[in-house]
């Protein structure tokens, strides 16, 4: 084995990145990306990595509210190259795969600041919850949530259900709004659960993840990992 390939493997143990990998000896990440793609790592390793990513998008995140004007394009410019790097050690992750496939098939497109999702199954909305929280670090208190409702259904029966199955609280939801269906028989029990939380910075990554994962799935380079 190359004496280079086994120090990458010995700082990829020790928890480093690959652009932490990339500065201390030379190796380009797409090199990285070869060798360490099919490394079973241990989920100490995976933790490790996950708790870093989490701690730096929660300081991007709260230096968005600190700059205006023409700052804004190259902080968008740096969340397209952070979401590339955390795509590499975030794309064998279930949740980030799962939450980036839920907002790809369900989510809202069209804002521009909004990462929102919208269904009737709890386990789709709970599981993007966990993906906010454990991949996007997003603190609990600032996801919003709100229901849509029929007239007929109890808007304090609806919230108390969601409330239990998607692991938010009572404050993280707004006034359900109330919307007239076209079917007069078939009804959802429970409304329609919409969660999310209001971030331009993340949304230009999620459009990054949106572009990058479905080329990774389509690669095969999930197979080597069963």
């Amino acid at each position: 084995m190359r004496k280079d390939k086994k120090e990458v493997l010995q700082l990829r143990k020790l928890g480093k990145s690959y652009s932490e990998i990339k500065d201390l000896l030379g190796v380009p990440k797409s090199t990285l990306s070869d060798w360490l793609h099919t490394t079973h790592w241990s989920d100490k390793i995976k933790c490790l990595l996950a708790e870093k990513a989490q701690t730096k998008n929660t300081i991007r995140l709260r230096k968005l509210n600190e700059i205006r004007g023409q700052h804004l394009a190259k902080l968008y410019r740096e969340a397209r190259k952070e979401a590339k790097e955390e795509f590499e050690y975030f794309k064998f992750h279930p949740i980030f795969i799962a939450g980036v496939a839920i907002y790809w098939g369900e989510g809202d497109k069209a804002s521009r600041h909004m990462i929102r999702v919208g269904n009737v199954d709890p386990l789709m909305i709970k599981l993007f919850v966990k993906f906010l929280r454990e991949i996007c670090g997003i603190p609990k208190q600032e996801i919003r949530a709100y229901l849509l409702l029929y007239p007929d259904l109890n808007p304090d029966e609806c919230k108390n259900f969601w409330i239990k199955q998607s692991d938010l609280s009572n404050k993280n939801f707004n006034k359900c709004v109330v919307i007239q269906g076209r079917h007069k028989t078939k009804r959802i029990r429970y409304g329609v659960c919409n969660v999310g939380v209001s971030s331009t910075y993340l949304k230009e990554k999620m459009f990054s993840w949106l572009a990058l994962l479905p080329k990774e799935l389509i690669k095969g380079n999930y197979y080597s990992r069963v």
